[in-house]
């Protein structure tokens, strides 16, 4: 029940987007609320200059993907590999 409501939740989504004639202002406003996260953590009081606030909310989404990108290789090598120990899974072997 819980995959065939997975199947239907992404088979919703791709026909939506599928429907959507501008993917990009589709997403505005979350990329718009990302960025102003990063904006209120490196400026909560609102105290610095729009442009020093912009240098520091990049480097603070950069190191936000960095911190994502780290913790994905190490959940990586730790999960082991699936087949019999000696290489990578055998691609024709269901997993």
């Amino acid at each position: 029940m819980t995959a065939d409501r997975s199947l239907i939740a992404r088979l919703a989504a791709h026909e939506s987007w599928a429907k959507t004639t501008d993917p990009s202002a589709r997403t505005e406003p979350a990329r718009r609320a990302l960025l102003d996260r990063f904006e209120r953590q490196v400026d909560p009081d609102g105290v610095l200059p729009p442009e020093e606030r912009a240098r520091r909310a990049g480097h603070a989404r950069k190191a936000y993907f960095a911190r994502l990108a780290l913790r994905s290789a190490q959940a990586r090598r730790k999960k082991p590999a699936v087949g019999d120990g000696n290489g990578p899974p055998d691609e024709d072997q269901p997993q």
